[in-house]
């Protein structure tokens, strides 16, 4: 038994060393050092790198961001953290915090002024993608961390380093915070700052990780109590940093683990076949969460209302709250959602359009994009919205036409040049040329 152990132990050993091609501990630490000075080619590399992922932001080109952020050169500051804590050396920590708070004030800097200049001011997609951090991107940087400063310890270097570049992802946040500051939508500038944050949080903790796994040499100090207090403050910043990130770290997985219990529970409960969900909001809270649902055709009576309120604890949804609106005579959300709630109960109760519509029936019945995220990414003062496709009956004729109609309700006066900004975004966005703007 004893030899089997053995055998084991001796072939993990094998398999996972990280000591044997390692390249020089001093040529390390010279090399991350250098890659931590923001200044000549570095600066103006960054700046470069910063106005072509904002290009590829604007337009929309993941082609483009995956060359700015190969170009990027935002790694060297943040390994620099990780490894001034891991070897002790306060003065390289230092440096290495003074460089990144100067890299990322000049990245947001570059890139506000882009989006100032720039005639295009429509968030796409690749842009929203930044604002809302979750909890894979916690785990990829944490792990993207680990595998870039395993390949930066290597005598032979490999393409790890541009890889990890990419998938933790550095450059575009910052200039989706630029985008925000540019265009005055804090959402999006306080977003996309807490992915650079976690994203800088986790790398440096797996640089920390790795630096005293293969035990580097630690500064030493003239005196033992210049040591401690060093050492006391290394480890003060470590902490204060980390534990606002464990928190919105575990903040984010309860949010995602509760969407994602939250959409199972509608998914497999509301399949009736009278009765349609048109509309679902969830809203997380540590101590209250919530599932608003707006359904339409037949009315669930209260009984099988309450009978799916007592399955909720199957999908570990004891402490939410199960809010249900039904029929068009219920509060505003439904209001402004009538019109696709007539055309579906329409095909509900197996209504045909006449001979003059029968030609616009594929159109009416083509889906629609789920546009709630990015509208509410976009325009988080909007409190509802409808979209659908309606057919438009000229009185000086017997055409007829479609249109795609969008209504929204906002808490603030929505200006001409907003609602041209909108207009154009739902028309890239739907697909269409024809678009009929109600604003609330």
């Amino acid at each position: 038994m004893k030899e089997i152990i053995t055998a084991i132990k001796n072939f993990f050993k094998h398999r996972f060393n990280l000591d044997e091609d390692k390249a020089d501990e001093r040529q390390i630490v010279e090399i991350i050092k250098r890659d931590v000075q923001f200044k000549g080619t570095n600066l103006w590399t960054l700046i470069f790198a910063i106005f072509i992922a904002s290009i590829g932001l604007n337009v929309n080109s993941t082609a483009v961001i995956i060359g700015a952020m190969l170009i990027s050169p935002l790694m060297g500051p943040i390994m620099g953290i990780g490894l001034g804590i891991g070897i002790n050396d306060f003065d390289l920590l230092k440096q290495g915090i003074k460089n990144l708070l100067v890299a990322a004030s000049i990245s947001v800097i570059a890139s506000s002024l882009y989006f100032i200049i720039t005639p295009l001011h429509v968030a796409k997609s690749e842009l929203l993608a930044r604002t809302t951090p979750t909890i894979w991107d916690v785990f990829i940087a944490f792990f993207g961390g680990l595998a870039g400063i395993v390949a930066g310890t290597r005598r032979e270097k490999s393409n790890v380093i541009p890889g990890v570049a990419i998938a933790t992802a550095l450059m575009p946040p910052l200039c989706t915070a630029g985008f925000g500051l540019a265009t005055g939508q804090w959402f999006y500038f306080l977003g996309a700052f807490y992915l650079f944050f976690i994203n800088c949080l986790f790398i440096c903790l797996a640089t920390f990780l790795i630096v005293r796994y293969l035990k580097f040499h630690k500064k030493e100090f003239a005196t033992l109590s210049q040591q401690k207090r060093v050492i006391r403050s290394i480890w003060f910043i470590v902490i204060l940093t980390i534990l606002p990130s464990i928190y919105l770290a575990w903040r984010i997985v309860q949010r995602t683990i509760f969407e994602e219990n939250a959409k199972s529970f509608v998914q497999n409960e509301f399949s009736f076949p009278q009765t349609q969900v048109v509309d679902r909001n969830f809203k997380f809270q540590p101590k209250a969460s919530s599932i608003e649902l707006l359904l339409i055709g037949q009315r669930l009576p209260e009984n099988k209302i309450d009978s799916l309120r007592k399955r909720m604890h199957i999908y570990n949804l004891d402490r939410t709250n199960l809010v249900i609106r039904q029929g068009l005579d219920a509060k505003q959300e439904i209001d402004l959602a009538q019109i696709k709630a007539s055309v579906l109960e329409d095909v509900f109760s197996n209504r045909k359009l006449g001979d003059t519509t029968s030609s616009f029936s594929n159109k009416l019945e083509m889906p629609l994009p789920d546009l709630k995220t990015e509208i509410k990414s976009l325009y988080p003062d909007m409190k509802d919205f409808s979209l659908s496709q309606s057919v438009v009956q000229r009185l000086d004729t017997v055409h007829f036409d479609t249109v795609t109609l969008f209504v929204g309700n906002f808490d603030r006066y929505f200006s001409a040049r907003e609602r041209t900004r909108l207009r154009t975004w739902l028309k890239e966005r739907v697909k269409t040329d024809s678009i009929k703007l109600i604003i609330e």
